[in-house]
């Protein structure tokens, strides 16, 4: 069977703006983004193509019943739904599009990290009551700071470039890249991160590594307090640890896209409680993770995904 035949399960929402580049490239599909996963697992069988988002976890149970699958696509950037281990063994393609939300992800972090550095939530929260406060809202500007990047592939990059307007000093970290310095950030060390940053930012997947990295050992390795952006994957960061360093003053604000739970009707104790401090606190800005999510995005992802599916 030629690849322009391969016939493709579509389990997650899509934009249709996919249905018409698979027409295009000539292949075969069905949509069904409200398959649950029971029906997966018995529907799956014939297909040789799988595109999904971010509802459908492939592991071991659903690659059994897929004996025919050749590739997975995941309409976006992380690749922590998928166990990559067995896909391996199995010869099966992984295509991801890293690169389609990467300027939405950058645009995403700086307008974070501007309106918390400038208390642009606070201040507009406390106009709306009537509270003229200027001096209480006077900010800091970013061109004053260095911001150290944890993971320098597409979304790194990308807010590299953007950072580099400000005129700040940008650092960046790759334990998997070696001379990866450009114009926009210097190559550092996590170490130097870590002594140098006032601004720490996420650019890292999710994987066994890490799994709450950000703890109260790693926010205490740094040499002066810090923000904290996470617009990576929220179980990267302990919210009790970033809670207990707001609380000391290790962390000067958060901006966090993403949270260790996010299904907020489901928290543990512990983590309602830091959930509590969190959405409370001036010091901290959320938003539903959403960073990758812009109109903008959501068509490129699919193009990205589709050129690389005939490649």
């Amino acid at each position: 069977m030629s690849q322009n035949q391969l016939s493709i399960l579509i389990a997650d929402e899509m934009h249709p703006s996919l249905f018409a580049m698979l027409d295009q490239a000539g292949f075969r599909y069905d949509y069904q983004p409200k398959i649950t996963r029971a029906d997966l697992l018995t529907t799956l069988e014939p297909y040789e193509g799988l595109i999904i988002r971010s509802k459908t976890t492939v592991d071991e149970e659903v690659l059994a019943q897929a004996p025919n699958l050749q590739f997975i696509g995941r309409a976006g950037a992380g690749l922590d739904l998928i166990d990559l281990a067995a896909v391996e063994r199995r010869g099966i393609r992984v295509f991801h599009a890293g690169e389609g939300n990467r300027d939405a992800v950058a645009e995403h972090m700086v307008g974070m990290l501007l309106g918390l550095l400038a208390n642009i939530l606070k201040a507009d929260r406390e106009v709306r009551q009537g509270i003229w406060d200027r001096e209480g809202n006077r900010g800091y500007e970013l061109g004053s700071l260095t911001v150290g990047l944890i993971g320098y592939g597409n979304n790194g990059r990308a807010t590299a470039r953007r950072l580099s307007g400000f005129g700040c000093r940008v650092l960046a970290y790759d334990k998997f890249l070696t001379n990866y310095g450009d114009t926009f950030a210097n190559e550092a060390t996590l170490a130097q991160i870590c002594a140098e940053a006032d601004v720490l930012s996420l650019h890292i997947p999710l994987t066994d590594e890490t799994r709450l990295w950000i703890d109260d050992s790693f926010i205490d390795q740094f040499g002066k307090p810090f923000y904290l952006v996470n617009i990576a994957r929220g179980e990267i960061a302990s919210l009790s640890a970033v809670v207990r360093g707001l609380e000391n003053g290790k962390i000067r604000g958060a901006c966090l896209d993403v949270l260790e739970n996010e299904k907020l009707a489901k928290l543990t104790p512990e983590q309602q409680q830091s959930f509590d401090y969190l959405r409370q606190s001036d010091r901290v800005i959320l938003t539903p993770h959403i960073a990758g999510w812009t109109h903008e995005s959501y068509v490129r992802i699919n193009d990205v995904l589709v050129r690389q599916i005939q490649s």
